[in-house]
């Protein structure tokens, strides 16, 4: 099976996770900042800056796409609990 790894940022991590692993899984096994509210009902709070490697996240859903554009959602940011790491390398941070 294809891997990638995913890099946070904000704690210095990098970690080695099956393709297709969504950024929100991996930043709660580790402990990165990543929050979000999608439980609760607070869709975008898992807002992430990709800072490189975004070509290797899988394209945004439809849905996804709508939410970042509905939020003003500035270039290079996906929803953590949406964007899957295909494969490479993948840098992100919060917000």
């Amino acid at each position: 099976m294809p891997r990638a790894k995913v890099t946070f940022e904000d704690i210095g991590v990098t970690v080695d996770v099956p393709a297709g692993t969504r950024l929100i899984e991996v930043s709660e096994r580790v402990g990165a900042g990543i929050v979000y509210g999608c439980r609760e009902g607070e869709c975008c709070t898992c807002l992430t800056r990709i800072i490189d490697g975004y070509g290797n996240l899988a394209a945004p859903s439809v849905l996804e796409d709508q939410v970042l554009k509905d939020n003003l959602a500035p270039r290079h940011h996906r929803l953590a609990c949406q964007a899957q790491v295909l494969g490479g390398e993948v840098v992100v941070e919060p917000g």
